[in-house]
């Protein structure tokens, strides 16, 4: 079915960009990299547009994939799938406002001493 070959495609994509560049951007906070927040931002964007993806292909097919009992929907599948969504969002959070202090800092005025 199309929304099989839509999870296929997604976690393909999660297993070999994702995963990697999670790793990759680890090591670059481990070795205070340069380009440690913008590694940040680029997987918590990718993170939290494959949240949307799936949460947008279960509403449109109808929930038909999770349990309607109030509890496990709002609580598993809503609850807990939703940190998938939270977590992301303040990590996109902090790199932009960390590389946005970095630009700022890079803007300012530099005095030269005579």
């Amino acid at each position: 079915s199309r929304s099989d070959d839509f999870t296929v495609a997604m976690e393909t994509v999660t297993a070999w960009a994702w995963g990697p560049l999670s790793f990759l951007t680890f090591l670059a906070f481990l070795r205070h990299h340069p380009a440690r927040y913008i590694l940040q931002l680029i997987v918590s964007l990718g993170q939290l547009y494959g949240d949307v993806l799936y949460f947008a292909t279960e509403a449109r097919a109808g929930w038909s994939h999770s349990d309607p009992r109030p509890f496990y929907f709002w609580g598993y599948f809503v609850g807990l799938n939703g940190l998938w969504v939270l977590v992301p969002g303040a990590l996109l959070l902090d790199a932009c406002y960390q590389l946005a202090v970095a630009q700022r800092s890079h803007d300012r005025p530099h005095h030269k001493a005579h």
